[in-house]
């Protein structure tokens, strides 16, 4: 692959040639101008007198051809190349397997499956991204856990040091569980760190998040989790979803992205909150939880709302100001 800062680039090989050309500037001159051999100008001359205008103003005789000769006398017989193609992909086997059911050698089977675009296995073709955003606050919100360990001092990833002592190698600190609750139509986020992630504390963070919410002018009409145990088999927060009249829905098993925009709000929160900056220990990180979300909520720009602030939608409910 060429660089793309490289002296003979397609600009540079044409100003060389022009040079020649136009200028009337000798093969020598031409190469020590450009820092290459009399070879490499005579040859690059030389294409260029005998293209086509077409071929001139596309600059294509400039370009780089493929190394690959012209002429393969001893290239094998497109009618076996097409039965070991075949075989691969009926059988999905590797070159030795394939070489030895057609009894061909495996470095020939080789060559023609990378000459077919065939050495791993097709990949299965992604499903097209589906986007959706409800009209107004509330009418969704989202809710998934992540947790992070707790540490006394900054780990090796952030400082470069690995100098733990056996004593700290021993150490179970446990980790601390970040629920978080984001708005699907304004992306407003409700975070709380808690010890566990049990039906309880689960039950209790819904409610607190939905005064949180209230208070904001926000009312709650769906929750959609994943199907963990504490969120489908908890009956107190079904009691007070019922209560409050809102539905719950549960996403598929293996499909985390349609619960997407709070899987990617803990990506945010992971990337400027949870790792980007450097803390003395957990307790710190904790305390500057309130800081950073509340700079997300209100000041830090959101590329999904136009670059404003998720606030920013939550005071102009359904468009009520437009």
């Amino acid at each position: 692959m060429q660089h793309p800062n490289a002296r003979l680039t397609v600009r540079g090989r044409l100003e060389l040639v022009l040079l020649v050309d136009n200028e009337g500037a000798s093969f020598r001159a031409a190469a020590a101008a450009f820092r290459c051999s009399p070879s490499t100008v005579f040859a690059w001359v030389g294409r260029w007198r005998r293209a086509s205008i077409a071929e001139r103003l596309s600059l294509a005789c400039l370009r780089d051809r493929s190394s690959r000769p012209h002429r393969q006398p001893r290239l094998m017989d497109p009618l076996l190349q097409a039965r070991i193609v075949l075989a691969r992909r009926r059988t999905g086997w590797g070159p030795r397997l394939v070489a030895g059911e057609l009894g061909i050698a495996h470095s020939t089977v080789w060559k023609v499956l990378a000459r077919h675009g065939r050495s791993r296995p097709e990949r299965a073709g992604r499903e097209p991204v589906r986007r959706y955003e409800w009209p107004c606050p509330g009418d969704l919100l989202h809710m998934d856990t992540k947790r992070y360990a707790r540490f006394e001092r900054p780990g090796h990833a952030l400082t470069g040091v690995r100098d733990r002592t056996s004593a700290e190698k021993d150490a179970r600190w446990g980790y601390q569980y970040a629920h978080a609750i984001v708005d699907d139509h304004s992306r407003l986020a409700y975070v709380e760190l808690h010890d566990d992630e049990r039906a309880q504390t689960v039950t209790a963070f819904v409610e607190r998040a939905l005064g949180w919410f209230a208070a904001h002018g926000i009312l709650a009409r769906r929750l959609m989790t994943d199907g963990a145990w504490a969120y489908t088999r908890n009956r107190s927060l079904a009691d007070l979803l019922a209560h409050q009249g809102i539905r719950h829905l549960v996403t598929r098993p293996y499909r985390p992205q349609t619960n997407g925009k709070v899987e990617r709000f803990h990506q945010t929160m992971s990337r400027e909150w949870g790792y980007g900056v450097l803390y003395r220990s957990h307790r710190h990180r904790q305390r500057a939880l309130r800081y950073w979300l509340s700079h997300y909520n209100e000041r830090r720009p959101h590329s999904a709302l136009g670059g404003q602030a998720p606030i920013s939608r939550v005071r102009n409910l359904c468009g009520q100001d437009t």
